[in-house]
Formats: structure tokens, C-alpha cells, sequence
């Protein structure tokens, strides 16, 4: 998922499937479009269980307007059908485990893991991939390159809001394109990298 925003889906912390399933929703969709389908869905099926018996048609109605919803009715159904049999209906706690689901990434996993478990990981997307380049913290062609990078240098205590905090950053400051350099507390400390025009 790209973020979670707690005021919006704070109900869904500390649940690792429904933190999964909305992960699986967000995939290039807006935030409040996913909001929307989170809820329709998990007010009819908020456990594997109850997820595999609804068909994939009536996952689709639910979870409408997310971007490709269709794929994305099938992947949940699929993967419902996997934690119920081959996890006895709990989801997985290791990365390594989640990454086997059809459609999960490292991305999801890491969100899975650290909200869903509480355990130390690190969710890269495009904004903690850019900013972290941008910064000259790293120096990395992909998000998993960054990923594996990051570990090695942040300490771990911070490996859980590091995402949060440069999302929020990269939403509102430290924008892909024209960032907002001015108004930026750390700017002195940034190497810009990349970035040929600023405000």
C-alpha cells in the first residue's frame, strides 16, 4: 500500500489480513477511493473465512471504483483461499512467507510485517525510494535496492515510521517533481539530488 493514514484506517491496525487485503486495494488507487472499498468490503467479509465465500463478482461490486478491481477481486479471493488452507486462516509473519502470495511484493510484506506484527521492517515506495536518493542517503536504481541499502544503514529502532514519515514528507514537501525546497527544514542537509527545479 502506498500509506497508511491511522485517523482514516486506524481500525484496521494491529490486523495483519485486513492490513493485507487494503494493501492489495491501494495498488494505484487513491486514498479515499481505497477507504471506500476497505469499508464496503470488510463490512461483509472481514476474515479469509468470510471471504471465500462471497464469489469474485460480488468482491468486485464491493470493492468498485479501485483501479483494476477485477484482478484484484481474484487475487483476494485467491489468497483468502491460501491462508485458509495452508495457514489455517492466520496470515503469515515473516516476509519471506508473505512474498509466496501471488501479488504480494516486498511493499505490502513490509507494511503486513510492521503494522500488521509489529516487527522491524522497511516499506519502500516511490516517495521513500526518491527522497532517500534525493537526500544522498542512498544511491539506488529500485525500491528493493533501497530496501535492503536502508537496512543496512538505519537503525532498526526506526525502520517502522521511516516509511510513514517520508510519505507524509513526499506528499506535502519533497514533491517528484518541483519540490518545495523553501519551506523544507532540512534543506541544508539535502545533496538534491536530481532535482533540477525547485521552489
Amino acid at each position: 500500500m502506498k500509506e497508511f493514514k491511522k485517523p482514516e484506517l486506524s481500525n484496521i491496525y494491529n490486523n495483519p489480513y485486513k492490513i493485507l487485503i487494503a494493501c492489495l486495494l491501494s495498488l494505484r488507487t487513491k486514498d479515499k477511493i481505497t477507504e471506500i472499498a476497505v469499508k464496503n468490503l470488510f463490512s461483509i467479509a472481514d476474515t479469509p473465512e468470510k471471504m471465500i465465500e462471497l464469489t469474485e463478482n460480488e468482491i468486485e461490486k464491493l470493492i468498485y471504483p479501485v483501479g483494476f478491481y477485477r484482478k484484484k477481486a481474484k487475487t483476494i479471493k485467491k489468497i483468502s483461499k491460501i491462508l485458509v488452507e495452508k495457514y489455517n486462516s492466520q496470515v503469515p509473519d515473516n516476509i519471506n512467507e508473505l512474498l509466496k502470495l501471488k501479488g504480494v511484493g516486498r511493499k505490502t510484506a513490509n507494511i503486513v510485517i510492521t503494522f500488521g506484527f509489529n516487527k522491524p521492517g522497511i516499506a519502500v515506495d516511490t516517495h521513500v525510494h526518491r527522497i532517500s536518493n534525493r537526500l544522498g542517503i542512498v544511491n539506488t536504481k529500485n525500491p528493493k535496492e533501497t530496501e535492503f541499502l536502508l537496512m543496512k544503514i538505519l537503525p532498526k529502532k526506526y525502520w517502522i515510521e521511516y516509511n510513514t514519515l517520508l510519505v507524509t514528507f513526499g506528499q506535502n514537501i519533497c514533491l517528484p517533481v518541483n519540490p518545495r525546497c523553501s519551506i523544507c527544514k532540512i534543506s541544508k542537509y539535502c545533496k538534491k539530488v536530481g532535482v533540477k527545479k525547485f521552489s
